[in-house]
């Protein structure tokens, strides 16, 4: 198996982690888990509760909201990231269109880094509000 460390640069492709040092990219990435998914496997189901994010390391992805198509992605994208935060229901259906490799980011291990290293967690909450700006303009045109 290839070493957490090796994961370091899908994180830092990732908005919601840009802001992280390689230090801290380092604790979020030994706090993971590498799975890999089959193709029309369902990663994320709407409605239900969340508790982990993915990072999808290789392979693709559609997101789905009901029987609507959102958008397909792929290596360096985050789905679920908002379970992180608060263990909601999911807001949208994921599955596999390929083989996939996902980084596994479960809410209970990213609390235990926030909790060790507290300024991570400045920077997550700063790159998420960012994130929510850019959907509010995005909707509204």
């Amino acid at each position: 198996m290839v070493s957490k460390r090796a994961y370091i640069d899908h994180l830092r492709g990732v908005r919601l982690f840009a802001d992280c040092t390689r230090k801290e990219l380092e604790l979020i990435a030994s706090s993971s888990d590498v799975v890999t998914l089959r193709a029309g496997r369902t990663i994320i189901e709407e409605g239900k509760p969340g508790k982990e994010a993915f990072v999808i390391l290789s392979g693709t992805a559609t997101i789905r909201k009901g029987s609507r198509r959102i958008r397909q992605v792929g290596e360096g994208a985050i789905v679920g990231e908002l379970a992180l935060f608060d263990g909601g229901a999911r807001s949208a259906s994921v599955v596999c269109d390929t083989d996939c490799e996902v980084l596994v980011l479960s809410r209970g291990s990213l609390m235990r880094v926030l909790e060790s290293v507290p300024p991570i967690s400045h920077k997550l909450l700063a790159n998420m509000a960012g994130m929510v700006r850019d959907l509010d303009k995005r909707a509204s045109g």
